[in-house]
């Protein structure tokens, strides 16, 4: 199943340095794996904000936010999740 997630960074201005450096190189770890095992399919920035949107895909809701709660960022994440169904008039489906 896939699902529309919309990410928002709201980590405590007061995280910096080292602190912040090794959690940034943890998250694009993570995020490296997750696109591996085919969860995490494609990112997006929203210009001029600390917000990602991207495609997801999991057998369940329960097995995305186990996936979004291992994000090292997680406790500092609003997270949005929209389930996704097939549209009868999706240009891509047809191909």
């Amino acid at each position: 199943m896939d699902f529309l997630v919309r990410i928002k960074n709201q980590a405590p201005p007061t995280l910096v340095g080292e602190e912040l450096e090794n959690l940034v190189r943890a998250e694009s770890a993570r995020a490296k794996e997750l696109a591996a095992k085919g969860i995490l399919l494609r990112l997006w920035r929203i210009a001029g904000q600390k917000v990602n949107v991207g495609i997801w895909r999991a057998n369940d809701a329960t097995e995305l936010h186990s996936a979004l709660a291992s994000l090292p960022f997680f406790p500092y994440l609003e997270i949005e999740v929209f389930p996704l169904a097939q549209h009868p008039n999706d240009p891509k489906a047809e191909l």
